[in-house]
């Protein structure tokens, strides 16, 4: 853990000229995971340039569906029921974020869950930038046990007091970045920021609300449809090589962060002609990550089987240029 001698020290005097001037920390609580879950409550800690707390705001959110698993937020339906909708809080939220980067532990998770809301609303969010708070950690080599927001806190002495919810989560994390984003700036080290890349267009699907009887039935895999993708025409023709481009068919998996939101980065890989794998196994062809270093279990697989690792930037370059498969 920083003490305050160290935590000073990392204060320089002379900022970082290209460092953003403000950043808006976000943490979000949802139905679910999947594309069609929503926010339940959005807390925001709005910081200067240098990190400082500059205000806070939170608000329930009432998601028109089943709130999902009551056990980890906390948020029935009962509780919900009176919460205003996203579309009459998207001013407010608007207004949090509106000219700062993103702030978000696991950030591609909380934007994409943004995105979409604001994109149900006829509304885009006014964020450029989102930096995850995972990524920054590793670039400043912090020593933690694992990537979870507790083992961040506890890093720097910050007390969490009611985990999974929205504002001691936003709270703590922005507690936490204060020292992290000193910390880059006395050893110049470039931020990690990532494009955000609003949704434009926006199809819901009809999902059943929590019927009477409680919450002690949900199951995660009840009533969240799936994306359903067409099949891939196309044999797979085996493993990409360093150096040759990629064959209609190769079986590309995706983990992590990235800068174009992974509906549309799977979109783009299956009108080439490739097969998007939802896991790694022996007949992967690539994987696409960010961040190779990681400790995900498709990193960890990729690397027991052998499985080549690009980055999302080489990835594109691909993507330019795929063979077409093999005729007969």
């Amino acid at each position: 853990m920083l003490d305050d001698q160290t935590i000073a020290a990392s204060s320089p005097t002379a900022w970082p000229a290209a460092y953003p001037q403000g950043y808006a920390v976000v943490d979000v609580e949802t139905t679910g995971l999947a594309r069609d879950d929503r926010i339940i409550s959005a807390a925001v800690y709005r910081l200067d340039a240098r990190g400082e707390v500059e205000d806070h705001w939170y608000t329930l959110v009432n998601p028109e569906r089943d709130p999902g698993p009551v056990w980890i937020h906390g948020l029935t339906s009962d509780a919900l029921d009176g919460a205003p909708l996203f579309q009459d809080i998207a001013d407010e939220f608007s207004a949090r974020l509106d000219g700062r980067v993103l702030v978000a532990h696991n950030a591609v998770f909380d934007w994409q869950m943004i995105a979409r809301e604001y994109a149900r609303a006829g509304r885009v969010a006014p964020v450029s930038q989102r930096l995850c708070t995972i990524v920054l950690s590793k670039e400043l080599d912090l020593p933690l046990p694992n990537h979870k927001l507790e083992s961040l806190a506890a890093h720097f002495g910050v007390v969490q007091q009611r985990a999974h919810h929205a504002l001691d989560d936003a709270r703590v994390l922005a507690e936490a970045f204060r020292p992290s984003l000193r910390a880059a700036a006395a050893r110049s080290v470039r931020l990690p920021l990532h494009e955000c890349r609003p949704l434009t267009e926006w199809t819901d699907r009809a999902v059943p609300r929590q019927s009477a009887g409680g919450y002690g039935g949900y199951r995660a895999t009840s009533w969240r449809p799936t994306r359903k993708r067409p099949a891939c025409p196309y044999p797979n023709p085996g493993r990409y090589e360093d150096g040759k481009p990629l064959k209609q068919g190769m079986r590309i998996a995706f983990s992590g962060d990235t800068s174009i939101e992974r509906d549309l980065l799977e979109d783009r890989a299956i009108e080439a002609g490739l097969h998007v794998a939802t896991s790694i196994s022996r007949l992967t062809s690539l994987l696409v990550t960010n961040d190779p270093d990681s400790g995900t279990s498709k990193v960890v697989k990729a690397r027991q089987f052998g499985t080549p690792v690009v980055d999302e930037a080489a990835f594109g370059q691909l993507l330019r240029d795929v063979e077409p498969a093999s005729r007969g």
